[in-house]
């Protein structure tokens, strides 16, 4: 059935050469790439953590910072058009003070050119009253 000659012998010594030839020409090459591949895929999935973390938190301090900012030109705004609204007033006030010095100087010039219309009147009357009385009376009597 059986023959344990030289043969069998000399194929385990050539199973034996093979499998050495394989694993130092094909296993080993082959374990290192896909140990390198491995490798490589765990430190691309840390760097990505890292990066990805370093952007949240960038995107938190950024995310701060506009909150600064929209707060900061709300108070800038607030301030503008509180500013506004006192040189609206002042200004308003102003004018108002301006305006009531106008009239107060148009009342006075009106008064004054009513008692010198008056003043003028009065002039016109006595010379026209004396005129009267010198015609009805006579020159000589009215002095």
């Amino acid at each position: 059935m059986f023959d344990f000659d030289l043969t069998t012998p000399l194929m385990a010594v050539q199973f034996l050469i093979l499998t050495a030839l394989l694993n130092a020409l094909f296993y080993k090459p082959l374990t290192k790439v896909l140990d390198e591949r491995d490798s490589l895929i765990r430190n691309s999935k840390t760097g990505a953590k890292e990066k990805l973390a370093k952007a949240e938190s960038l995107v938190k301090e950024y995310e701060s910072k506009i909150a600064a900012a929209r707060k900061e030109s709300q108070s800038i705004v607030e301030k503008a058009q509180t500013e506004a609204r006192e040189v609206v007033a002042q200004k308003t006030a102003e004018a108002q003070k301006e305006v009531i010095a106008k009239r107060e100087q148009a009342t006075l010039e009106i008064q004054q050119q009513k008692e010198t219309a008056l003043a003028t009147l009065e002039q016109q009357v006595d010379s026209l009253s004396r005129q009267i009385l010198e015609k009805i009376l006579g020159p000589e009597l009215v002095k």
